[in-house]
Formats: structure tokens, sequence, C-alpha cells
């Protein structure tokens, strides 16, 4: 797949997600299978969904380093998915993949997310009652 593919896809899954509100997404084609996503995506509550990715599709899609940063109306962390390296201490099964839940401080092992699943768990999150 060609990268102009990817982000149609990333854009359409943004546009389509009911809780969404507002988004400013950045896409940077770096080559023919390469590019850059950035930018942040508000909430019908106003919380925030801060999100990264640097993605080669050439032979699938392989997110070469991805942050999905979930903050609280009030700027709080309520979530972090990222495959930053600086976890090894804590000898996770999904090594570099990882969640920050809650806190810089709780890590622990996860998977690497799509984009639609990290909308999904906000989602949920956001009609659960308080």
């Amino acid at each position: 797949m060609r990268i102009e593919r990817y982000f149609a896809h990333i854009q359409s899954i943004i546009e389509t997600c009911p809780v969404v509100q507002t988004f400013s997404i950045t896409y940077d084609k770096r080559s023919t299978y390469e590019g850059y996503i950035h930018g942040e995506i508000i909430f019908a509550d106003e919380s925030c969904l801060h999100l990264r990715e640097f993605v080669d599709v050439e032979a699938g899609v392989d997110r070469l380093t991805y942050v999905y940063q979930y903050m609280s109306v009030v700027q709080a962390l309520v979530f972090r998915y990222d495959n930053t390296g600086h976890h090894r201490k804590f000898k996770l099964s999904t090594y570099p993949h990882h969640k920050h839940d809650g806190s810089e401080d709780k890590v622990i092992a996860a998977p690497a997310p799509e984009l639609a699943t990290v909308l999904q768990e906000i989602q949920t999150l956001m009609t659960l009652p308080a």
C-alpha cells in the first residue's frame, strides 16, 4: 500500500468516531511508503488524545514508533501507549510496547494497539458512570 492510502485510512477512522468533537492532524509523507502522523483529537467531554506515528506501509503496516497519549479534561494522564524502549527493567512480555495506566510510573505490558482500538477504549471510558 502507498502511504497516502494509510493516511486516508487514519483520517476515516477519526472522522467516523462518534465521540470526536474536533481534531487537528498533520500527515507528512516521507517517501512512497513512509510517513509521519501527529496531532490531537478533542472529544465530546473535552478530553484529548495526542498521537504520533512513524509508519512504513511497504510490506504491511509497520508502526516504527508510536505514541497515543490520552489526557483528561484537567490534563491528567489517563493512559499512554508507546513503544519507546526505556522500560526494559520491568521485563514486560510485550517489550518495547507498553501502556502507562493512569500515571507515568504505572507501566504495564500491552501489545501495540491500532488507533481504532485506542478510540474505542476512549469511547468506552467516556460512557462509564462517573
